[in-house]
């Protein structure tokens, strides 16, 4: 299928179109900077791992040469040990701190742009930089198989706790990393060790992470990045499905406020797409629709009891995550189903 015809599927009847999933690409497409990044907002911070959501969004609406663009600046950002700086203001690093997730999440974005453009050269130039993100962040594996979240970049320090969110990023990180290496020709055992190390940990010893916090992203996350699957992650999402998710309006981002966002709501949808749960993932994707801006863009998130906008940003994040939840249910693009297929080798 080419480019232009996966994203004219890229539809959802009475919800989008696929023209105006095309505007959404190319309002993100619109607050790239010339260097390559994808910061949060025009003028706002730039993070490794939003980075590649957005470049994914960008793949998956046909902006191959933008989506090219920002995995370029992730080879030119690298740092010599494989990481990259937390954060970045107008291309200077404000926060030199190392994040295992945020470093992981390049063999997601890798693997997803070939999987779309079959670009052989673009999987080669970009093995480099795979190989050597994972293998920094397997220095941050714990004996229990979890993964400690960050480290002090300047003092080598780690710190030992490990979040279920990032880590679950993690896995599917690793479970990506595993499949470019073999279509490389470069198959590692130690990846594949870590991976099911990981796995292991979620399903059998989830008391090695952190507890579950306020934010639903510690609820669905392990079930998004493939970690848990099947009846246990049916079980999962449906335990505190009334406390998130407010219907015809979205999921929360934190449990006790009334304030539904658009990017949790839409990783909930892939989550329940990765599940079976097609239909319901359509109605998620439906219900945050108020957030759409005309210019094709959307806004973070709506605070319901008083019916305002909040933050005040139409983050490129969030306008990613809708594009990548339309196409994991409308089976669109050729990497329609990098969440689905999460962890099944």
């Amino acid at each position: 299928m080419t480019a232009q015809a996966h994203v004219g599927a890229l539809a959802i009847a009475g919800v989008v179109t696929g023209e105006q999933m095309r505007a959404t690409g190319a309002a993100i497409a619109a607050m790239q900077e010339n260097s390559g990044a994808l910061p949060w907002f025009p003028g706002g911070r730039t993070d490794p791992w939003d980075h590649i959501e957005s470049a994914m969004a960008l793949s998956v609406t046909g902006f191959h040469a933008e989506a090219e663009a920002a995995y370029g600046w992730s080879l030119h950002t690298q740092r010599d040990d494989g990481s990259w700086p937390l954060r970045f203001d107008s291309g200077v690093v404000t926060d030199h701190g190392t994040d295992s997730n945020f470093c992981a999440y390049i063999a997601v974005g890798v693997w997803h742009h070939y999987q779309i453009t079959g670009d052989v050269v673009f999987l080669e130039r970009m093995w480099p930089v795979v190989w050597s993100a994972i293998n920094l962040v397997l220095r941050f594996q714990r004996p229990d198989g979890a993964f400690r979240w960050a480290g002090d970049h300047a003092t080598g320090t780690m710190f030992d706790e490990a979040l279920i969110t990032g880590n679950a990023s993690i896995f599917q990180a690793l479970d990506c990393a595993v499949r470019i290496a073999v279509e490389v020709e470069q198959p590692d055992d130690e990846w594949v060790r870590a991976r099911e190390a990981l796995r292991d940990a979620f399903q059998c010893r989830p008391e090695v992470f952190e507890k579950p916090s306020e934010h639903s992203m510690d609820w669905y996350y392990p079930v998004l990045g493939g970690a848990v699957r099947g009846r246990a992650g049916q079980e999962m999402i449906a335990r505190r499905w009334d406390e998130f998710v407010v219907p015809g309006l979205g999921a929360r981002c934190v449990d006790h406020r009334p304030w539904v966002t658009g990017a949790e709501t839409c990783e909930l949808a892939i989550a329940l797409d990765a599940l079976g749960d097609t239909a319901d993932a359509v109605k998620l994707i439906a219900s945050i629709q108020h957030l759409r801006d005309p210019d094709g863009s959307y806004w973070t998130g709506l605070v319901f009891d008083d019916g305002k906008r909040w933050p005040v940003e139409k983050s490129c994040w969030t306008s990613a995550a809708v594009v990548l939840a339309v196409d994991a249910v409308t089976r669109s693009s050729e990497a329609n189903g990098i969440f689905r297929e999460a962890g099944v080798l």
